[in-house]
């Protein structure tokens, strides 16, 4: 964390430095920080212990995609985190083994940007994405896969054996937290700048007169206080704060022992409804008005509500290219689906 404070001060430093406008310099002020558009810099925030290189990405790709990491053999990581549906699945409640639904009705957030919260899962239990991966590999709801199951998987396929050797040495151990750790490195190579992040580093005209008046909004209701840092969010915050969430009937999920829940990105948000940890809202203008009513204790009109949703539209990001991978094949002793 203090890590992240430290280049997030740096960013802004340097922002300021190079002139950036009043309402950028008020928006980097109230907490809210750019992708950094130097290599060197975004690295030191998306790999800080060094762990990137393209034969990890390229197999945390494949990983990702594998159905076969599932009991079932039809779920992947990219089922629930859709890289073309704005890192989610578009619909309230996660759906995994055997058509479960999430038990309890928690909607799936995107992977995009993930690198940059400061926990995972919508309960922060999970301290980075290289932990978070093993979960839902595992979860019965999910993809229900035993890790005696996974690991036989993954080690029945030559092609993987010999990646792994390839990348870790011939002495690697190819156990859950190595799949899962690899497919984390991938993840982190999933972060989408957009014209906002172009705007807070000195680009004046990358958000237009309408965009400005919804950020200007955004920070003078106070949705800063939930929704800063460079992930838009991504930190734990109490939930509800002021009044009682309007849906909180819907699946019985209460945030962590300390009612804690994980604030979601704002980037993207376009691209990623339903909103909400259960996934009850599909209209972003009246998520905005719940938020305002439930954290803040005010009334958002529908004007300003408006003004919010269209600043929020600049925070649609640029994707990275990521083309589906071919996987290797399994072999006569490759564990056989099980839709048990």
């Amino acid at each position: 964390m203090k890590m992240f404070k430290t280049i997030g001060l740096s960013l802004i430093a340097s922002s300021l430095a190079f002139g950036a406008s009043p309402l950028a310099d008020k928006a980097m002020k109230s907490g809210l920080v750019a992708i950094p558009t130097d290599k060197t810099e975004l690295l030191k925030l998306t790999d800080p212990n060094g762990t990137i290189t393209p034969e990890k990405v390229a197999l945390g790709k494949q990983l990702y995609f594998e159905p076969r990491l599932s009991k079932s053999g039809i779920i992947s990581c990219n089922t629930c985190h859709n890289l073309g549906l704005g890192g989610t699945d578009g619909v309230p409640a996660a759906v995994g083994h055997m058509w479960t639904a999430n038990p309890h009705h928690l909607n799936s957030p995107t992977v995009y940007n993930a690198m940059f919260f400061v926990a995972q899962f919508w309960d922060g239990r999970s301290p980075h994405l290289e932990d978070q991966a093993q979960g839902p590999m595992q979860a019965a709801p999910e993809m229900a896969s035993p890790i005696a199951l996974i690991e036989e998987r993954v080690n029945s396929i030559p092609g993987y054996v010999e990646s792994f050797k390839k990348i870790y040495g011939n002495d690697v151990k190819i156990n859950i937290e190595k799949i899962a750790s690899t497919i984390g490195v991938f993840e982190r190579t999933l972060v989408t700048p957009s014209r906002f992040d172009d705007f807070l580093n000195g680009k004046e005209d990358a958000l237009n007169d309408a965009e400005k008046e919804g950020l200007k909004v955004f920070m003078d209701k106070g949705c800063v206080s939930c929704h800063t840092g460079i992930a838009v969010g991504g930190k734990m915050m109490p939930f509800p704060m002021v009044q009682p969430y309007k849906y909180a009937n819907v699946g019985d999920f209460k945030g962590d022992k300390n009612g804690m829940v994980k604030v979601p990105t704002l980037r993207n948000i376009t691209e990623t409804a339903p909103y909400f940890h259960n996934g009850a809202i599909w209209s972003l203008k009246e998520a905005v008005q719940e938020m305002g009513r439930t954290q803040l204790g005010q009334e958002i009109s529908d004007e300003d509500a408006s003004k919010i949703v269209t600043f929020l539209g600049a925070l649609k990001g640029v994707k990275p290219e990521v083309t589906y991978p071919e996987f290797p094949e399994s072999s006569a002793s490759t564990p056989k689906p099980d839709f048990k």
